[in-house]
């Protein structure tokens, strides 16, 4: 028998396992680290057309992860290709092996609360701990040193 747990936090793979034991049952727990790197957040950036990075750069760099979208349109002009270009690059990172399955968009959608049945959105944000490793990719980007991991090399 072969039993699949994504996302369970430490504290409860220890608790499953100490139960499996207490039933003489053999377990086995492999975690997979869904959370996002320098590395994988270098490979996702660079894998991003020119309009859907410098969208990502707002959100990160001007918005310290948290942009209005008519700011995002005044600078980018329509939404349309560089939210697609985002959404298209998980996947596609998971089929190329640069992360894994399960691992989160680093920039999703603000929908307006006071109108939730209208899905426009009002802003685009990423969360607090991932600011801090997708700027350190920029930099990366930005210095040549995330230069060595081209997006169609094997993941980190």
């Amino acid at each position: 028998m072969k039993i699949t747990i994504e996302g369970a936090d430490k504290d409860f793979a220890e608790k499953l396992v100490a139960l499996a034991a207490a039933h003489h049952a053999e377990l086995t727990v492999a975690a997979v680290d869904t959370n996002w790197t320098v590395e994988r957040a270098t490979r996702y950036l660079r894998s991003l057309p020119a309009g859907a990075r410098r969208f990502a750069e707002m959100v990160i760099v001007d918005g310290d992860g948290y942009v209005d979208a008519d700011r995002l349109r005044a600078a980018v002009g329509k939404l349309n290709g560089p939210t697609v270009a985002l959404s298209r690059a998980i996947p596609r990172g998971v089929r190329e092996g640069w992360w894994p399955e399960g691992v989160s968009a680093p920039i999703t959608p603000v929908y307006d609360p006071d109108n939730p049945s209208w899905h426009k959105n009002i802003a685009y944000e990423m969360t607090r701990e991932n600011v801090p490793v997708f700027r350190s990719a920029l930099a990366a980007l930005a210095t040549g040193r995330g230069a060595s991991t081209s997006p169609e090399s094997p993941a980190p």
